[in-house]
Formats: structure tokens, sequence, C-alpha cells
């Protein structure tokens, strides 16, 4: 496994500080168990500035503060974990993507590639954070669901709202941001000429 940078790692600290902050601001309201906020931006961010391995160490430190700060629901020590640990790592996924943004965006030349590729990264960890939800859903709250609703269709509804919405949001403010200024997720050690990223 590659050695990862120390800037990366005050990255990822910084980065999901961030997005703790932006998760404490009001959200848009979709119901009792639904609301929209852009609070994974900071996170999607890194994911195109680091990759995957940082991104979804800032996820899971994410989930750490949330815990830490008392922002969190916890029925019982499973349902803690895959809420506030897996599901908030996994927004990481978005990273995975980030080769390809970056070639897009600085080798290529081609910002529309870029930003397509980057919507495409938001909705990727967005689907890999709230399945994790869709699933603690169904297995540790299933007692909200409406009676004669299925608890998977209510995890699937909820959840599916929420992420959609999220996604969307988080979607509008990567395009705008990318288009103004795409040295955001530009990093010291890309080489454009090869295609590659350096590390130490």
């Amino acid at each position: 496994m590659k050695k990862i940078k120390l800037q990366a790692l005050i990255e990822a600290a910084f980065f999901a500080a961030f997005a703790l902050i932006l998760d404490l601001l009001p959200s848009i309201q979709l119901g009792p168990w639904m609301s929209v906020s852009c609070a994974m931006l900071p996170i999607f961010i890194l994911a195109f500035r680091w990759g995957f391995t940082v991104s979804v160490i800032s996820g899971f430190i994410w989930g750490l503060l949330q815990v830490v700060t008392g922002d969190a629901y916890i029925l019982n020590i499973v349902q803690f974990l895959i809420e506030y640990f897996v599901a908030f790592a996994f927004v990481g996924f978005a990273g995975l993507l980030y080769k390809q943004i970056q070639i897009a965006f600085f080798a290529e030349k081609r910002k529309a590639k870029g930003l397509i590729l980057a919507v495409l990264a938001v909705f990727l960890g967005s689907i890999a954070r709230y399945f994790w939800h869709f699933l603690a859903g169904v297995v540790f709250w299933a007692e909200y669901a409406p009676e004669g609703m299925s608890p998977v269709i209510y995890s699937l509804v909820v959840n599916g709202a929420t992420m959609i919405g999220a996604a969307i949001f988080c979607s509008i403010l990567i395009v705008l941001l990318l288009s103004a200024a795409p040295r955001l997720i530009q990093r010291k050690g890309f080489d454009i000429e090869t295609n590659k990223t350096t590390t130490s």
C-alpha cells in the first residue's frame, strides 16, 4: 500500500471538519426523517483532489466527528458502526473516478467531460453512502415505518429521496464551483504529460 502523504491526511481532517460544519447548518426538510444538505460537498472535493483512500479516511473522520459532537442517533453498536463509520466512509467512493476527472480537467482540458465525470462521482459516492443507511433502516428502524408499509419500502423511500436530493444539490454546487474554479481539485504532483499522479 502506498504511503499517504501528511498533506493528504491534514486535508482529510480539514474537509471532514468542514463537512461537519455544513451538516450543522439548517437543511431542506422533506419530512420527519428526510432532509437534504450539501454536507457531503467537502468530501467530494477531496475525492477529486486525492482519490479513493484519502476521501474514505475523511468520510470516516466526519462520522467520528458526528459522534463526538453528539449529532448522532444511536440505537445499538452495530447500527452505530454502520451509520456513522461505514456509511460516512463510503462517501469516499466518489474518489474512484479521481484519475479520470483529473485527466479530463488538467490533461485533456475538457471541462465539460470533467464536469460530467464529477457529477457521476457525486452520485456514486451518494449511492454508496445511502445504501448503508437504507440497510440500517430496514434492520434497525423498521418500527418507524407507517402501519401496513414494508420496512424495505419505507427505508427505500426515506433514504432514496434523501440520497437523490443530496446528490442533486451537491452536483449543482460541484458544477458551479468547478466551472468557476477547477483549481479547487488540482494539486501538486499530478503529471499531465503522463496522465499519472506522483506520490512520495
